[in-house]
């Protein structure tokens, strides 16, 4: 599941709260993309056919995400992965934390984190 930048955008509103009306989405996405109510519905729609996001028409506030930021997350990195660094996981941790700065905190935190892989 690769998502578009437009689709993370209503994503987020979405993941943002539990249900929400088509007005309260098209609020939400007019201050940060500028879109309007019928921008915003034929994204809704488009993104439920693939299973994104959840309609129910029954309800006052029928639109809620389907799919979790999480799993999203998880086959973003995915993509990135093999499209960038062929899978190889080491060389896109090592690309990372060369070009980061990481705080003491952070790099215990990772030297814990590998010390429990067992790596």
């Amino acid at each position: 599941m690769h998502l578009t930048d437009s689709e993370w955008a209503v994503m987020e509103v979405l993941w943002g709260g539990k249900r929400f009306a088509l007005g309260e989405a098209a609020a939400a996405l007019r201050e940060s993309r500028g879109w309007n109510k019928n921008t915003v519905y034929t994204y809704l729609t488009r993104m439920a056919a693939k299973g994104l996001v959840s309609i129910d028409r029954g309800a006052a506030r029928p639109y809620s995400a389907a799919v979790s930021r999480a799993d999203c997350a998880r086959a973003e990195r995915g993509v990135l992965l093999e499209r960038v660094y062929n899978g190889a996981a080491g060389d896109l941790i090592a690309a990372f934390l060369k070009e980061s700065k990481l705080s003491r905190a952070e790099t215990e935190r990772l030297r814990r984190l590998l010390d429990e892989m067992e790596v």
